[in-house]
């Protein structure tokens, strides 16, 4: 007999919040550049003691993860972390939207302002479904799939090597069909 595999979750965004909530301003857009758009979002990582968060900036042109943290707690700190790593390692960030749901990180003071100092502009999902924030729900579901980040991990150690691991190999290896089989570094440094 064949049984289903029992799927374990955590929900990761709270979007009833008291900060403001920006619109979706990448809706209709055509995006043929890198660093043209970033996705966010945060996914859980298992480990034995509970769950870990692994916050994700992805390019939208190249597939490429520009920025993540692993945390141990859904606080702000592990998306500023990601968001700083990816903003340090940019080459040419004018005219970018950062598009993300409306979870309370996001949505947060302190995020939106590191955003604003940066005159990256804010783009979030409307009506708080994963189809307008699908590539961010599409590259979880790659780790976690195909890079074994699914798994449940012996420690926060543990979790963060397989981690860093799998989105070097994502960023390196993984070639995409939306990139005419090429990698996701080979498209953001051959467009850049």
């Amino acid at each position: 007999m064949l049984i289903r595999r029992k799927k374990y979750s955590s929900r990761t965004t709270n979007s009833y919040h008291r900060f403001y909530k920006y619109g979706n301003s990448i809706k209709d857009l055509t995006i043929n550049k890198p660093n043209q758009v970033w996705a966010s979002d945060i996914t859980y990582i298992r480990t034995i003691k509970g769950f870990c968060y692994l916050a994700l900036i992805t390019d939208m042109y190249s597939r490429k993860i520009v920025g993540y943290d692993l945390s141990d707690s859904l606080e702000l700190k592990g998306c500023v972390r990601a968001l700083n790593k990816a903003i340090y390692n940019a080459k040419n960030i004018k005219k970018l939207i950062h598009h993300s749901d409306r979870g309370i990180q996001y949505c947060s003071n302190i995020y939106t302002q590191i955003l604003k100092r940066k005159k990256i502009k804010i783009s979030m999902t409307e009506e708080n479904h994963c189809y307008e924030n699908a590539l961010a729900e599409r590259v979880n579901g790659i780790l976690k799939d195909e890079f074994y980040l699914d798994q449940t991990f012996t420690s926060v150690v543990h979790a963060k090597k397989a981690t860093k691991n799998a989105i070097k190999l994502y960023n390196s290896k993984r070639l995409h069909l939306s990139l005419d089989y090429k990698t996701p570094n080979y498209v953001h440094q051959d467009a850049a």
